[in-house]
């Protein structure tokens, strides 16, 4: 998720597990820890662009690493406190330990999903959520700040936390409903117009969970669909060739082969003049009725003597203008 929602749900943990002894430290350092696992995206600046994707929520996302950072975050933590002896060593370390494992937590259920079980190699990625949901992140948030404001010993001030974590957790709860609602609308959709296929994946269209999006396996192609619960016409299908044999002429299989693994198999190759592009579809079109789609993560395969190496185009702002315009227009149904 966004680096807000992560400090908000940080300091959420934080105001659960301490706040009634330190008060709003705790919503402090739970938020710093809710803020720590992306810090591997720092360490992506001095990589190669691939290496800085396969890292991202890594390690740094994996619960050895809450496990291991917890001790030690809530000992100096513990040190710096240590005049006034408000919590322990360990009850620091418990509130680290939450605000550092609830990150990943939250990100598993994103499309890119996390590392949970680091070092081994399971990605989990329930898809139910976009990266940025204001529905699930304001709600929270003006429970955290009402809190905040509140004395440390009051029970309201337990409540409007508390309020916030149902609130947040409910609507993760609501999104999976109508994950299982809108895959039922595509498969069903799939069959009735007799469109044969061996894998599909649905996820959230960008910032709200109305508007649903599916990938679909069809063999030598893709099939590309959005569904709205607000729709009353049939679901339309768009058909994207794979054309992965593209790539034969790409030397350095090392490097390619660590491309595909990153997008799981979900890809289409596109050219453009003598340019190939690398198009991870997991993360989808910005607009699938447009005359040329124009993917969401889309790599520029540019080899070098020094190997494969890949470079995103640059989005015009005018053209996210009409972009975000579109999907505001869609979500509300065709």
């Amino acid at each position: 998720m966004d680096s807000l929602t992560q400090i908000v749900l940080g300091a959420a943990v934080g105001e659960a597990v301490l706040g009634k002894k330190v008060g709003n430290k705790a919503m402090l350092w739970g938020a710093i820890a809710g803020t720590i696992p992306d810090l591997d995206t720092l360490a992506g600046n001095f990589l190669d662009p691939i290496t800085a994707i396969e890292i991202h929520r890594g390690i740094s996302h994996s619960i050895l690493f809450s496990i291991g950072m917890a001790p030690l975050l809530g000992w100096l933590i513990s040190k710096l406190y240590y005049k006034t002896k408000e919590a322990t060593w360990q009850q620091w370390s418990w509130l680290f330990f939450w605000g550092l494992v609830t990150h990943p937590l939250l990100d598993a259920h994103t499309t890119w999903g996390t590392q949970l079980f680091w070092p081994f190699d399971l990605r989990l990625a329930y898809q139910n959520i976009f990266v940025i949901d204001p529905l699930y992140t304001l709600p929270f948030l003006v429970c955290v700040i009402l809190a905040m404001r509140l004395p440390r010993t009051s029970e309201k001030r337990k409540r409007v936390n508390t309020l916030g974590l149902i609130l947040s957790s409910s609507y993760l709860v609501i999104t999976l409903l109508l994950k299982g609602v809108t895959y039922f609308k595509f498969t069903t959709a799939l069959d009735n117009q007799n469109i044969n296929y061996t894998k599909i994946d649905t996820r959230p269209a960008p910032f709200n969970c109305l508007l649903w999006s599916a990938n679909i396996d069809a063999g030598n192609h893709y099939v590309l669909a959005d569904y709205s619960i607000f729709d009353t016409q049939a679901i339309s299908f768009i058909k994207v060739p794979k054309q992965h044999q593209l790539l034969d002429k790409v030397e350095d299989k090392k490097a390619l082969s660590r491309l595909i693994t990153i997008s799981e198999g979900w890809y289409a190759v596109s050219k453009k003049g003598e340019q190939l592009y690398f198009n991870d579809l997991r993360f989808g079109a910005y607009d699938i009725y447009a005359d040329t789609l124009n993917f969401a993560f889309s790599y520029k395969l540019v080899e070098t003597k020094n190997g494969l190496t890949i470079e995103e185009p640059q989005r015009n702002s005018e053209e996210m203008k009409t972009v975000l315009g579109n999907l505001w227009n869609r979500i509300w149904g065709n």
